[in-house]
């Protein structure tokens, strides 16, 4: 017998007047994961925002637990046992993992807090993920996925009975990944009920049990998840069907742009070698932790380098610092852009063109116009859609959108190469392709190298010239051609 846990009936809401939300339905049932896909601003978060309390309906009625609500505050949400893990890491970085899983509830007595059971405790929920990370370390200090999973860890501490997860594997490797469905399998034993929003259309079938998509602020589709076909959901999600992806055509050039010979870190990788045309775009594939997002670090002068050396068209490199790489003419772009790429108060027009600030005025002022013509020609270039223009803070908006002002800053710094990594994380099924094809063009427009660190094997086969094979610290295998395929980079990376 299947148990209501939510219901929301016809919502609506609008912002300033303009409405985001046209009268949706949602129902969730005790035990089940639904699955919300939609493109962003097609209103998925909107909604389960309303559920969560953080913002109120302007009409419609909520029904959680038998509890009907007109509206709902974050207090009362969590009463009725509604918790979020939103896309965006809500950590408190310079406290421990243990205290970060417990954090607001902290055994002890008297004032005074348990550490022992404190750690015990944490150290019981990250065994139930089969997750080793140690508990006495800073949560800051963490991978990004480490941290993802971290919040995962604090929700199942907190006896959700609705569980909201938003691209809760953005940031996971395969391994991780399957993981994270077996606890949600243990949840779903446990009556707990779960909202998965996801771009990674591959994981609808094997997680969701029933999947629904929102466009424009509708409710255009319903459907059972194991029925729900690729091509179905995508012309959901886009209103028409998508252009068919393929292998792009391979870069062909004889001149090197970098050339990496026996490179090794202190603990992260070693004796790593490999070169990357002009024009071409490699892809390193691995998991979370097998070294690849770090390689790029290294190259960058955000990690130190214990061995080996760095060609930049035939002259050896040394990368000190971020400073001194991005005077070489080489950029870098992080997986967690909102917290480590971008100025996220500043407009988009700063957040573009702070690399090239040297050329927009002089006596260390800028010329705020200088400013909005870059903004503008990249806007148009990269179809970068910003509602109030040049001076709209870059956090107001769309992941894709900001991905897409992040690389448009170190294209209009005129960069050699370009250091990419999980470029597409958290970013919606249009706004991906978009990306793919603006950093293939400019590539081979502009003769820059690019590396992409990626542990998304589709954005692989849809992006790299050639792919280079990462487990453990070391490349294991090179493929080019039909060879990078799917199935070949997720065997031989396992």
């Amino acid at each position: 017998m299947k148990v209501d846990l939510v219901h929301l009936e016809n919502i609506h809401k609008s912002f300033n007047g303009v409405e985001v939300l046209h009268g949706v339905n949602l129902s969730l049932n005790a035990g089940e994961v639904l699955a919300l896909l939609g493109e962003n601003g097609a209103g998925k978060s909107t909604l389960v925002k309303i559920l969560a309390g953080d913002v109120p309906p302007t009409s419609g009625l909520i029904t959680i637990q038998s509890t009907e609500l007109a509206r709902l505050d974050v207090y009362q949400a969590r009463q009725l046992g509604v918790r979020m893990i939103f896309q965006e890491l809500n950590d408190a970085p310079s406290l421990s993992v243990a205290e970060n899983i417990f954090l607001g509830q902290w055994p002890g007595s008297n004032g005074f807090v348990s550490w022992k059971d404190l750690n015990r405790k944490a150290k019981e929920v990250l065994d139930r993920l089969e997750v080793d990370i140690p508990v006495d370390a800073m949560a800051g200090s963490l991978r990004v996925g480490e941290r993802q999973l971290l919040e995962i860890a604090r929700a199942i501490t907190q006896n959700a009975k609705i569980l909201v997860l938003d691209e809760p594997t953005a940031a996971l490797s395969n391994v991780e990944v399957d993981r994270l469905f077996v606890v949600m399998e243990q949840l779903k034993s446990q009556g707990v009920g779960m909202i998965y929003i996801t771009h990674r259309l591959d994981e609808v079938a094997r997680v969701a049990d029933r999947v629904q998509v929102l466009r424009d602020g509708n409710s255009v589709l319903t459907t059972v998840g194991k029925e729900a076909s690729r091509s179905d959901l995508v012309t959901a999600m886009l209103g028409h069907e998508a252009a068919q992806n393929a292998r792009p055509t391979p870069i062909i050039s004889t001149k090197k742009a970098v050339e990496v010979r026996n490179l090794t870190s202190y603990t992260e990788f070693e004796n790593v070698s490999f070169s990357v045309d002009e024009g071409e775009v490699v892809c390193i594939f691995g998991k979370i932790g097998s070294g690849s997002a770090e390689i790029l670090e290294s190259m960058f002068g955000l990690r130190p380098i214990s061995g080996g050396e760095i060609m930049i068209f035939g002259n050896g490199f040394r990368p000190k610092n971020p400073g001194v790489s991005a005077e070489a003419g080489i950029g870098y772009l992080p997986a967690d852009r909102q917290r480590l790429g971008s100025f996220g108060s500043r407009s988009v027009a700063e957040n573009l063109s702070v690399r090239a600030w040297h050329t927009m005025g002089r006596f260390g002022f800028v010329k705020s116009s200088l400013e909005a013509i870059a903004f503008n020609k990249w806007a148009d270039a990269l179809r970068i859609n910003s509602r109030r223009g040049p001076t709209q803070e870059i956090a107001t908006l769309s992941g894709g959108n900001q991905q897409k002002v992040l690389l448009a800053r170190w294209f209009e710094a005129k960069v050699n190469v370009l250091l990419l990594v999980e470029p597409t994380r958290g970013v919606d099924v249009g706004a991906r392709r978009d990306i793919y094809e603006i950093i293939r063009k400019q590539a081979k427009e502009s003769n820059m190298a690019v590396i992409v660190a990626t542990s998304d094997y589709e954005e692989v086969v849809l992006l790299a010239d050639r792919a280079l094979i990462m487990a453990r610290g070391k490349i294991v295998s090179e493929l080019t051609g039909n060879a990078v395929d799917a199935n070949t980079l997720v065997s031989v990376s396992s």
